[in-house]
């Protein structure tokens, strides 16, 4: 018969290895679905018209912040050094002003990180 300390120990391990599989499980996975759902407010400014107030996202995955010449950025994105991939979408996302301070885009950000994270990876299929 194992003693306490034996059993504890293992029912620790085991609860450690499924809390570990549980967080990498796609229910916590980026939703692209979810984040073209969400992206659907951002084309009010994000649109493919030249007067468009906010420059367009097609392809924006692996572009450097603020490279379109056909948009007229702000100093603060023209001097950002980010290219722009999930994590640094994804951060923008959330709070455009933390990310590159003195942006000019509108938006606060996503209050939810989930959001924010869903909508990265539709973005990341953009094109």
């Amino acid at each position: 018969m194992p003693d306490r300390g034996t059993s504890v120990k293992a029912t620790v391990l085991v609860s450690v290895a499924l809390g570990t599989l549980l967080m990498a499980s796609p229910a916590s996975a980026a939703d692209a679905v979810h984040g073209k759902a969400l992206f659907a407010a951002c084309i009010a400014c994000h649109s493919e018209t030249s007067d468009a107030q906010g420059p367009s996202l097609k392809g924006v995955a692996g572009r450097k912040a603020g490279s379109l010449e056909d948009f007229h950025y702000s100093s603060a994105m023209k001097r950002a050094d980010i290219v722009w991939d999930a994590a640094n979408l994804r951060d923008y996302l959330h709070d455009p002003q933390a990310k590159v301070k003195g942006n000019h885009m509108p938006f606060s950000g996503f209050t939810s990180m989930k959001d924010a994270e869903d909508v990265a990876a539709f973005l990341e299929g953009y094109r």
